[in-house]
């Protein structure tokens, strides 16, 4: 099985989920960040992708990202997601990914994120230990 783990984090937070979800898949999957000029060129059996919560909405980083996968080199998408409120990335990634016809696993995980003086320490060992659980659970699958 092909497993790639991809993200997109300002702050950090995202990038900490995915490098737990990228141990929990096992060593061929590696943590790689997405921005504007990224592009899935490699099949994947299972993608995993992780975006923050900006404003109400995901980055235009990870909507160029979706926009330019391919829906015969990715089987399906496990979506990981921080935010300092509580709004997930997941409804909006899951919209623009079903758009294109690539399939969403059920699981999703999502956690709070540092921000300013908001969730100070999270994504904390608790939520490491979720998000591994997360990418143990879509694996089993």
């Amino acid at each position: 099985m092909t497993i790639h783990v991809r993200y997109y984090s300002r702050g950090g937070n995202t990038k900490k989920l995915a490098e737990c979800i990228a141990k929990a898949a096992g060593v061929q999957a590696q943590a790689k960040a997405i921005d504007s000029g990224s592009a899935e060129t490699e099949q994947a059996d299972i993608l995993f992708l992780g975006a923050s919560v900006y404003w109400g909405g995901i980055d235009n980083n990870v909507k160029a990202y979706i926009d330019q996968l391919d829906p015969q080199k990715v089987k399906k998408v496990a979506v990981f997601s921080t935010s300092a409120l509580a709004q997930r990335a997941m409804p909006d990634i899951r919209k623009r990914l079903e758009k294109k016809g690539i399939p969403v696993a059920d699981e999703n995980f999502y956690c709070r994120g540092e921000f300013a003086a908001l969730h100070k320490g999270h994504p904390d060992k608790e939520d490491l230990k979720a998000a591994e659980k997360f990418a143990r659970e879509v694996l089993r699958k």
